[in-house]
């Protein structure tokens, strides 16, 4: 575990840098320049599109999670418009409360309780 949390903590500390800098140089103005891309039809916008994907489902396994609860999908919100900026402090968070244990990480501690082992 100890290599994804260095690997989420570099993650979290270069996009929050390089988010600084561009607020700072650009503004706020983010979905102009993406939507924008995503309608010449090039490259930079098959780049969105295809993020656009990864978002949706960091977005969707965040709510099932979280069982579609409404934190759930109040979180799934945050995840589809933070991206990695949220995932990575969402999972250094769970990476801890799981203690290691990769089925409590992925799966959340309710339905890792109600997994039984199989049968060889």
């Amino acid at each position: 575990m100890t290599p994804l949390r260095i690997y989420l903590a570099i993650c979290l500390f270069a996009i929050a840098t390089y988010t600084s800098v561009t607020i700072a140089h650009h503004g706020m103005n983010l979905l102009p320049v993406f939507l924008g891309d995503l309608a010449l039809m090039a490259w930079p916008g098959q780049f969105n599109l295809d993020f656009t994907g990864f978002l949706g489902l960091s977005a969707l396994w965040v709510a099932w999670r979280h069982r579609f609860s409404p934190g759930g999908l109040v979180l799934s919100v945050v995840a589809f418009f933070g991206g990695m900026l949220f995932l990575s402090i969402y999972l250094l968070v769970h990476s801890i409360r799981a203690d290691g244990r990769i089925e409590v990480l992925l799966l959340g501690e309710t339905r890792a309780r109600q997994q039984r082992p199989a049968i060889a």
